[in-house]
């Protein structure tokens, strides 16, 4: 008998279920992005280098209409996430990397916000990664679970087993969990505006 594909109810538990075994490598990215943001808003004046990266990032977004930022925001995370995901093969290195650095930004970003405007910018910055930072966070997390398939008994069938699992979940919640952050995202900027 064929084996039948499995419905999206099945896949989506599949990812809830994958997502659980992967809880500690979420929580090391987790760490590693909070500290690093941490580290970066109490010493605004030593990554006073990230102002380039964000003027550049500023001046591409400018001008664009809610469309526009909504594929903009969307295409930038989706493109992000799944280099963080793919690049995890190589011992998770990639996606360490990119947690510590995209950290030190937001960290950056919150610090010179609640300079100009006060701290209570960061509660109004909130709404931003309610979404976006655990899209971001499994992303990184199943590409670090992903590099370190080396350590398994049975190295090349773990390698695509993660890696399948790991597309099923980019698939049914990464996906989905980035589309609402940059509608939500687009409209508040559009708002601001």
């Amino acid at each position: 008998m064929p084996k039948t594909k499995p419905s999206i109810k099945e896949q989506y538990k599949e990812s809830i279920n994958y997502i659980k075994e992967t809880k500690y490598h979420i929580l090391a990215i987790v760490i590693i992005f909070f500290g690093s943001a941490l580290i970066s808003f109490f010493n605004p004046d030593k990554f006073s280098f990230l102002d380039a990266f964000l003027k550049e990032l500023v001046n591409k977004a400018a001008g664009l209409n809610l469309i526009e930022m909504l594929l903009f925001i969307l295409q930038n995370n989706l493109q992000s996430t799944l280099v963080g995901f793919l690049l995890g093969i190589f011992l998770g290195i990639m996606p360490l990397s990119f947690a510590l650095l995209n950290g030190l930004v937001i960290g950056y970003v919150m610090a010179i916000a609640s300079e100009v405007q006060g701290p209570s910018v960061i509660l109004r910055l909130i709404p931003h990664g309610i979404f976006e930072l655990p899209a971001i966070f499994i992303a990184l997390a199943l590409g670090l679970k992903l590099g370190l398939f080396l350590f398994s008994k049975n190295a090349y069938n773990e390698l695509k087993r993660r890696a399948y699992k790991g597309f099923i979940v980019f698939l049914t919640i990464i996906i989905p969990l980035l589309i609402i952050a940059a509608i939500i995202e687009s409209i508040l900027i559009s708002l601001i505006r």
